[in-house]
């Protein structure tokens, strides 16, 4: 699964540890989403979604082999 969650960091001038903290999850889990080796719980990529004012959809793509 593919996201941006990097993109929407950096234009909010958030670092991992600040998006982690406000979703109540650790800096390795954020770094292990942003480099694609860590897929989300449903509820995990809502609370992003939601903090970030975007759909699901906005931030988290399936990859072709999803």
């Amino acid at each position: 699964m593919k996201n941006n969650i990097k993109v929407q960091r950096a234009m909010r001038n958030m670092t991992q540890a600040d998006l982690a903290k406000k979703i109540s999850v650790s800096r390795q889990t954020i770094n292990a989403m942003e480099g694609n080796k860590y897929v989300p719980s449903t509820i995990l990529a809502l609370k992003i979604a939601r903090l970030f004012e975007k759909q699901v959809e906005e931030i988290f793509e399936l990859d072709a082999e999803d």
